[in-house]
């Protein structure tokens, strides 16, 4: 995996329309930077900033002679200057002598001039007869060569443009760099960029703009992008954040000989799905590069230069805010902030916002461009829409599979199929068309600790978005998303023109049957995915991986119907991505799996994040037209084919979600980015299978999981193991009737009164006790220390209980005497009860039925200023253990008259929250938030509910940068009132994960004093 930095800025452009150099454009991008100072953070020292830049074209001021260009370096080793200038010289550049930057350390902070670098700049002069393009493609190549090679950092190296960059905060660039004062220096436009990042050290290279942009957001599909970058030959700088490889993706578009405005829309395209009335031209412009290059997908906001012309952009979602003014001098200024640049009073203005997908330019040779004009002109270059109709063709998915007269059992056997499955999994979803919903969050064990065996997927933990970059919400936001899968070998990315062989172009991933044997009719090559027990499954995957690559096949079909143990479908898949990417050959073919073992949606997303294009679940459709053939499949008992009509409509709905999560759009996007976390697999799997994947605790390997598969072969009978719902004899639960009962018998009240109610919780206790592990502090022993602490040394019993807080469970999904019964005892305690996102009822305020904790959730429901005010904690809850990335849920027949009363609702409604806070898109949103409710309640705490996940300490960070008081990391296995199954079982991390994360990050960034962990 990629070292997934995580920030959110803020970002700007001033331009002069006509191309007039003028030193108020430079006097007006640092102004307009230091109207975003708000937009970044400081570290630990309180002075020194995250980091802020302009990046403008070359003023002459600095240059000899017009024809010279200039690198921005940042040197730390002496050997640096001597590498550069040996990468120049190869490329035929000439050397023009070097600079030695003027700057004030002292206008920075203790931590950035700890780590500042030596700033040079290198004068260069353009080879004789060459043009300023092809200057600047020969400039490109010195820099990566010298990149490679030299102990420096090249801020920039070009014939255009230069950037000026620094670890400090925005009002702090001009005094450190004096050569933007100086009145020499005039541009007609620039862009600037104040950073707010969640990195624990963040560092002068991270800082922006880059070479070509700005960049405010996250690319939540970076680690796919960059696999399938260097699937196609291209390598990326891996040691740069989400925003500098974006800009690494848009230089190579750029030097490869496209304009940046081509480029920007390649990398950022609009959402055609949603504007049926629009242009033909440019719905044929994206269809054409979308089988070149998948979505660099996230909430992005860029501003952009290349010297010649200046612009901004939005993503397909629009999330981050761009407003722009264009005054009747032709001044244009767009940023982050309605106002942060400034505009020469008394001209009129025209203003406006850039809106999803929509890009503004300024072009001195053609004035200002709009987003329509551009997206014209563009499509309207080649003939894209004849190159589309050539060259691509709609696809069937084909029809249901007629009820089979075979028994299934041994092949459902045979890949680990349960009585579960069946009950609980595919016959709601065929019964429905949604996926199944349960409650009370995941008390089983973690899958290395379980009796049974489990899926090689449940290892596998979703990640999802939270914070730094919001989750999409995949109902109402259903227009932007697509599942949209191409088959076939994908054209080079450099050169356009019309393919000669043809791709297959399908509504969705999921396949019937007919449809694979259709494709292997087309000359599809099958891989035998099952394995003999001479063979093994690690040198199975090894077979299928150098099949896949000396196949030379358009189409790859892995196929387990043989009688023999099945290569788990994931690690074959992982197993032959990691193979093809490896040997350049990946994007040639495409990977479909028909397969026995896929049954519910986390199965198909592993598959697809791991690289597969498209999935034939063969077994569970004729499952589930057994089932249905039957009359068990329940509900309005669906005839066979509805049944598994619907069985789809559940597992495209359930994928869509697992993106949504994360805040990806489009499958394309999502396929191959691996946005998941291993739990209890060695790193042996890892490596040669889900290379890249998180996997801090390790667990077993190939030789456990092989022996797994073949036991799975030799059973005769489906199990029903208890995983979903208690069963006697089944997977253990934390808590089981018999735990929950004794519990329950030691707080009776005729217990109570006669004292036997302490015998009845040693009984509680020891069950508690003596169970096997199944979570990760399950397996930590206490160490009894050598000499016992005397009792007088010891916090007191009422000290260590104020440091307790209930669960945020809302009156709602619980009842009112069972949420006042908690809130009491908690207060009767001097420990904090947790009122949940529902409200509370006003008439409990100034009583000790009182939650102290008052939570502040996506929804907003019951809350008001009152209810702020009688709080001692006010908690912003950013994401739920059971759901991360989803918005809580009570069904309408719990919305009783208070209910509704309490929540500013109509009784008998359901009220679903969103999955994103609507006011929180980034991270300066948040503390913003933060700031809000400190306003409200000056004597409350306000903090912050996280969910473990890999990558969780970054985002802990830049909560406590932006002033929270408490991060509470929470634990997947959270209880919830209603939540997707899949959510329940394969979302999120273990809490002891986050936890140790979360304090490991804190104390390096040395931030861990000013905040309280939970």
């Amino acid at each position: 995996m990629l070292h997934r930095e995580r920030d959110a800025c803020g970002i700007g452009f001033l331009a002069d329309a006509t191309g007039r150099a003028s030193r108020a454009i430079v006097d007006g991008l640092l102004e307009g930077l230091a109207g975003v100072r708000h937009r970044g953070a400081v570290a630990a020292d309180r002075r020194t900033g995250d980091g802020a830049g302009l990046l403008i074209p070359i003023p002459r001021a600095l240059l000899p002679a017009p024809w010279c260009g200039l690198a921005m370096v940042f040197v730390r080793d002496e050997s640096a200057r001597a590498a550069i200038e040996e990468a120049c010289v190869a490329e035929g550049i000439g050397l023009g002598g070097w600079r030695t930057v003027p700057t004030r350390p002292g206008a920075l902070g203790d931590e950035a001039r700890a780590t500042m670098p030596r700033i040079e700049q290198l004068i260069l002069r353009r080879p004789l007869g060459t043009s300023l393009d092809e200057a600047e493609q020969r400039a490109h190549r010195a820099r990566v060569h010298a990149e490679r090679t030299a102990g420096a950092y090249i801020a920039s190296l070009s014939f255009r443009t230069v950037t000026y960059k620094a670890l400090c905060a925005a009002d702090q660039l001009a005094t450190f760099y004096p050569d933007l004062l100086d009145p020499a220096v005039v541009v007609p436009f620039g862009i600037f960029h104040q950073r707010f990042s969640t990195n624990t050290a963040p560092s002068w290279e991270r800082a922006q703009p880059f070479r070509l942009l700005g960049h405010n957001g996250e690319i939540n599909s970076i680690d796919g992008n960059v696999a399938w970058m260097r699937a196609r030959g291209h390598a990326l700088d891996l040691g740069g954040s989400d925003s500098a490889l974006l800009d690494n993706a848009l230089e190579l578009l750029v030097r490869g000989g496209r304009d940046i405005r081509h480029g920007i829309a390649m990398l950022l395209p609009e959402a055609v799905e949603a504007d049926p009335e629009l242009d033909e031209d440019i719905r044929a412009f994206y269809r054409y590069h979308a089988t070149l290059l998948e979505p660099w997908d996230g909430p992005a906001g860029v501003v952009f230069t290349d010297g010649r012309v200046v612009g901004a952009a939005l993503d397909r979602n629009g999330l981050r805010p761009l407003r722009y003014a264009v005054a009747d001098d032709r001044l244009v200024a767009c940023a982050s902030e309605a106002g942060a640049l400034p505009l020469p009073e008394g001209t009129r203005v025209r203003r406006g916002r850039l809106g999803p997908g929509q890009m503004l330019v300024v072009d001195p040779a053609l004035g200002i461009e709009e987003s329509a004009g551009i997206k014209g002109r563009l499509a309207r270059k080649r003939p894209y829409a004849r190159w589309v109709r050539a060259s691509v063709g709609p696809f069937d998915t084909g029809v249901p599979v007629e009820p089979p007269t075979e028994d299934l059992t041994p092949r459902q056997t045979r890949v680990g199929f349960t009585r579960e499955d069946l009950l609980l999994i595919l016959r709601p979803s065929a019964a429905t068309g949604h996926e199944p919903v349960s409650s009370m969050g995941d008390d089983t064990a973690l899958p290395p600790l379980a009796g049974r065996a489990r899926l090689v997927t449940s290892y596998l933990r979703q990640r999802f978005a939270q914070v730094t970059n919001p989750p999409i919400d995949h109902l109402r936001e259903r227009s932007v998303m697509s599942l949209r899968t191409v088959l076939g070998a994908r054209p080079p990315l450099h050169g356009e023109h019309p393919r000669a062989t043809r791709l297959l172009e399908l509504e969705s991933f999921f396949l019937f049957p007919s449809a694979v044997e259709k494709l292997v009719r087309r000359g599809a090559v099958v891989l035998d995915a099952t394995f003999s027990e001479e063979e093994g499954l690690r040198r199975a995957c090894d077979r299928l991986a150098e099949q896949a690559v000396t196949a030379d096949a358009e189409l790859l079909v892995l196929d387990d119907r043989a009688a023999r143990p099945a290569v788990p479908a994931v690690l074959a898949v992982g197993a032959i991505q990691q193979r093809l990417v490896g040997a350049g050959v990946r994007t040639r073919t495409s990977i479909v799996v028909t397969g026995d073992e896929p049954r519910e949606a986390h199965d198909f997303a592993c598959l697809l994040g791991y690289g597969v294009d498209a999935i034939c679940p063969r077994l569970a459709l004729e499952t589930i037209a057994s089932l249905a053939a039957a009359g068990k499949v329940g509900g309005d008992h669906p005839s066979p084919a509805e049944a598994q009509l619907r069985y789809r409509e559940a597992i495209e709905d359930g994928v869509l979600k697992i993106m949504s999560k994360m805040g990806i759009a489009e499958l394309a996007s999502y396929r191959g980015a691996q946005i998941f976390e291993a739990v209890g697999l060695a790193r042996d799997v890892v490596d040669t299978c889900l290379t890249g994947t998180p996997s801090v605790i390790g667990g077993i390997g190939f030789a456990e999981l092989e022996r797994e598969a073949i036991a799975r072969g030799r059973s005769e009978q489906l199990e029903n193991p208890g995983y979903v719902k208690f069963r006697k004899g089944g997977e253990p639960h934390a808590t089981s009737p018999p735990v929950v009962e004794s519990l329950q018998a030691a707080h009776a009240l005729r217990r109570a009164v006669n004292g036997a109610g302490w015998d009845a919780y040693q009984r509680f206790a020891g069950l508690v006790n003596e169970r096997r592990p199944l979570e990760l502090r399950d397996l930590l022993e206490l160490v009894p220390a050598d000499i016992p602490v005397p009792l007088e040394d010891v916090e007191p019993g009422e000290s260590i209980a104020r440091r307790f807080s209930s669960g945020g469970m809302s009156h709602g999904s619980l009842s009112a005497e069972a949420h006042e019964t908690v809130a009491v005892a908690f207060n009767r305690l001097g420990a904090r009860s947790n009122c949940g996102e529902g409200g509370e009822d006003p008439a409990r305020f100034r009583t000790e039925r009182n939650s102290r904790i008052k939570q502040v959730a996506s929804g907003r429901f019951g809350v008001t200023p009152e209810y702020l005010s009688f709080a001692d904690e006010l908690q912003i809850k950013i994401a739920q253990g059971s759901k991360p990335g989803e918005g809580g849920q009570l069904p309408g027949h719990k919305v009783t008259a208070e209910i509704a009363g309490l929540r500013h609702t109509q009784p008998g409604v359901g009220r679903i929250s969103p999955p994103p806070h609507h006011d929180i898109c980034s991270i300066e949103d948040l503390a913003q938030l933060v700031f809000d409710l400190k306003q409200a309640n000056p004597a409350a705490d306000v903090s912050v509910k996280l969910v473990s996940e890999a990558g969780v300490g970054l985002v802990a960070a830049g909560v406590v940068k932006a002033l929270a008081d408490v991060v509470h990391i929470a634990g997947a296995d959270g209880g919830t009132g209603a939540s997707p199954l899949s959510s329940i079982k394969h979302a999120g991390a273990p809490w002891e994960l986050g936890l140790a994360e979360t304090q490991r990050t804190l104390v390096e960034s040395g931030l861990r004093r000013r905040v309280r962990l939970r």
